[in-house]
């Protein structure tokens, strides 16, 4: 089907990337081997007192390695609507024109990866402000429900709640972008599933980093029992994390397994992964699953890069020119 090859940026696929890349790698991997092994032998009630034992120290690890740039300006959200809560934080990078942010402005809503455990708007908050930057764009970045102390759907619940008080406060549909990194990519198709249903309007354009398709890493495990082999997740371990979000739902349920139709108003869209990570399954699924519903989707499989590493900015060239490249998309489909 054409459009389904990944295109390597960088140079074709199976280059290599910088030699500060793969040393990123390798000292990530060293922090993230310890969290995955314990929970691919641990029992998961032991591994759900894990995560909440060692989700501060993540998440300020993470905030450490990506740091928000300078003069960003962040203003945190807390408001009921719709019967539950929207929670998350406007992140505004130092190249958007200071002042409020009005409806009539194109904006990005920003779903933040989790493997529905970790993580927050502000570990990510680096990296929103960078695509701000990047795009002039202010970005509403998401605080959604996380395992274990929450279960499937609440996180997709709180993605559906976020979208729909963006268009409560008269953000026009077609001058929003949905962004987002690995678990955040989930939301986002179960987000677009949810507008289908309900006749919402859609937004205007989507890029997802190294994008989770298959909540039950069923696509990862198959991949990693293949032969790939990831610097950073161990996709067992990684099955058992986001069991503890997930918990007894059906992988077949629409909501697990979300089936994108032609029928479907669906967005333009940017998928970018690492060549490296396991998670490559689950984003050349996303974008056959985008070309063959009729969407446009370029797929992009950028050389020795792990999970997610447009976060890592300070530590990788790629980091930089990735976000660079999602700049441009977002600002080809809504020029200034």
């Amino acid at each position: 089907m054409p459009g389904e090859a990944p295109v390597g940026p960088l140079g074709p696929a199976g280059s290599r990337g910088s030699s500060r890349a793969r040393a990123t790698n390798s000292y990530l991997a060293h922090v993230a081997r310890p969290l995955m092994s314990s929970a691919r032998a641990s029992h998961p009630r032991i591994t759900a007192q894990m995560i909440r034992a060692m989700r501060p120290g993540v998440n300020r690890s993470l905030t450490a390695l990506c740091p928000v740039p300078t003069g960003t300006r962040a203003v945190e959200i807390r408001e009921r609507f719709d019967g539950g809560e929207v929670r998350g934080e406007w992140v505004t990078g130092t190249h958007v024109a200071p002042g409020p942010i009005h409806p009539d402005q194109r904006i990005i809503y920003y779903l933040h990866g989790s493997g529905y455990v970790v993580c927050s708007p502000r570990t990510h908050r680096g990296l929103v402000a960078r695509l701000s930057n990047r795009t002039r764009m202010s970005a509403f970045s998401l605080d959604y429900r996380l395992g274990p102390d929450h279960r499937w759907p609440t996180g997709g619940d709180d993605a559906i709640r976020g979208y729909r008080w963006l268009l409560s406060q008269g953000f026009r549909p077609d001058q929003i972008v949905i962004a987002g990194d690995s678990a955040g990519g989930h939301l986002a198709f179960d987000l677009l599933a949810a507008n289908h249903a309900s006749g919402t309007a859609q937004p205007g354009t989507m890029v997802l980093f190294s994008p989770l398709y298959d909540p039950t890493f069923s696509l990862a495990v198959d991949f990693q029992r293949a032969g790939k082999r990831d610097p950073i997740i161990d996709a067992v371990a990684a099955q058992r994390i986001l069991k503890l979000y997930t918990h007894t739902a059906d992988a077949d349920h629409p909501r697990m397994r979300i089936r994108l139709t032609p029928d479907m108003d669906l967005p333009s869209t940017l998928i970018q992964f690492g060549g490296l990570e396991v998670m490559g399954a689950d984003a050349r699924t996303a974008h056959r699953a985008l070309v063959r519903a009729g969407a446009t989707s370029v797929l992009q499989e950028w050389p020795d890069q792990g999970h997610v590493f447009q976060m890592f900015s300070r530590l990788a060239p790629e980091s930089r020119h990735a976000l660079a490249s999602a700049g441009q998309f977002i600002n080809a489909a809504h020029p200034f």
